[in-house]
Parts: structure tokens; sequence; C-alpha cells
């Protein structure tokens, strides 16, 4: 067989020319005749045949895929933290946490619940300390000795049914210099002990004081501005705990001095009769 190519180094440009568009002619060629047989070997197919892409699509289905399973670390991983919340231990400890936690909580409305009955139970007694128990100076007098007074003051309990334990404490005596209150000796009278007293119904008991101040305020012409303050606990038991109230009772008083001329006191105060020897005044 002879090589029919031409020498492309002895053609001209136009021969060159020539060569490649006929090259062209027959590659289109070719193409189309490649193009014409494809079709109809597809046309000869049977039903039963698949084309290439459905067989490739076939190939691709039944090729090994990979497992969709989590990594085994991830697993043992998943499982351990599952079987963290089985172990005794845990649940021990969680168990124990719980019931601090209820006990804690049922210790603070115990204590909540006892102190509130507690408030009420001293703000009932605190009522009961001011209503039921009755205390009023009942006199005052001069004592022979030229310098003191004696004077009688008077409990009552308004309900007798229920008895008031009072601890009786010592009764302040003050008198007003100035400004000031200046505080006098006191000490229980004659058959007066300070401590406690069963009041059912009624008790009185003496104080003697002896108010010697320079320079006492004269409020009223003659007469010194004297305050008493009688301070009290008092419980409903005998043998009380918590259950104790306080209770403070001030009078306050004109007393005549020893030695006060009654005629100018008269002359002073307008006052009718023999100025007597104390003059009570409302609290203030």
């Amino acid at each position: 067989m002879t090589d029919k190519r031409p020498d492309l180094a002895r053609l001209s440009a136009e021969q060159k020319d020539a060569l490649i568009r006929d090259l062209w002619r027959q590659v289109a060629a070719v193409q189309s005749e490649a193009r014409l047989l494809k079709r109809r070997l597809g046309m000869a197919e049977s039903p039963g045949e698949r084309s290439e892409s459905v067989l490739l699509e076939k190939l691709r289905d039944a090729a090994p895929r990979p497992s969709v399973e989590p990594p085994p670390g991830i697993a043992v991983k998943l499982g351990r933290g599952l079987r963290l919340w089985r172990s005794p231990v845990v649940l021990g400890v969680a168990g124990i946490i719980l019931a601090a936690f209820a006990i804690d909580g049922g210790i603070g409305i115990y204590q909540a619940r006892a102190l509130k009955q507690q408030r009420q139970a001293r703000l009932l007694l605190e009522h009961e300390a001011l209503t039921s128990l009755y205390v009023e100076l009942k006199r005052i007098v001069q004592e022979p000795d030229g310098k003191s007074y004696r004077m009688t003051l008077a409990m009552q309990n308004i309900d007798p049914a229920a008895p008031l334990y009072v601890m009786l404490n010592a009764v302040g005596v003050y008198v007003q210099s100035g400004l000031n209150w200046q505080q006098v000796p006191s000490s229980p009278g004659a058959g007066t002990t300070w401590g406690v007293v069963k009041l059912v119904d009624a008790y009185s008991y003496d104080v003697s004081f002896t108010p010697e101040v320079a320079n006492w305020a004269e409020l009223i012409p003659g007469y010194m501005h004297v305050r008493i303050q009688s301070d009290m606990l008092i419980s409903r038991s005998a043998q009380p705990g918590n259950d104790i109230a306080e209770r403070r009772t001030p009078f306050y008083v004109y007393l005549k001095p020893f030695g006060a001329n009654d005629a100018d006191i008269k002359a002073r105060s307008k006052m009718s009769g023999t100025p007597p020897v104390f003059i009570p005044m409302p609290p203030h």
C-alpha cells in the first residue's frame, strides 16, 4: 500500500488551503455517519434492553455503599453517658442531695411557722399587758424624817380568771432641773420587795424616795415637777420562756417640797384650800 499523503513542503499556499478544506469536509462526513449509525442502533433496541445511561445507573445502585453507623468512639461515649445515670453511686449521691434540699426546705418552713407563732403570742401578751393590767399611783405622803416621801402604787388584773405573773423592778424617780431630768434615790417601802408577784386580782406596794435636787423646775408655783417610772416584766406562766412582755408605766406629778409656804402657794396659784402634797398630771 503506497502512501498517498502529499508532501506539505512542496505545496503552495493555495494548495494547503484547499487541502485543509478537504480535510474538514471529510471529518464532518465521518461525524454525520457516526450520529446516523447511533440513532439506528437506538431504534433497533428491544424494550427489555437498557441504554448505556440506564446500565450505568444500575451499576451505581449495585455498588457497595459506606456504612452510616457512628464511629466506635462515639458509640462508646454515648453508651457510657447513659450508663452513668444508672450507677448506684450516682443515684445515691443524687438522692442524698435531693433529701438535703427537702430537709432544709422543711426546716425553713418549720422555723418560719414557729417564729410567726412566737411573734403572734408575743403581740397578744403585749396587748394583754397593756389592757389586762391596770397600774395606778394611789398616793404620795411625806415621811416624818422631813426629807423623804412614800408613794403607793396599785396593780389590778382586769381578768382574774387568767393570772398574770409580774416581775417588779426598782421604780425610778426623776426631778426636772432646768431642761434635764435628774434621778433621785428610791427604794421599796416597808413590807415590799422587788420580785415576781402572782397577780390574780389586785396588789399594792410602796416606794420611798428622797428628791433632794437644787434648782428644780417650778412649772406650777411652789411645786417640783417629778416623773415616776415603773418598769415591769409580765408573763402568763410562772416559769416563763420567751413569753415575756415588757411594760413601762410613767407618772407625772407636781410635788410640794418640804418647808413650802402654803399661803404663798395659794396666793401665787390662786388655789383654794390647803395645797396638796402632790398634784397628778396626765402622761406627757
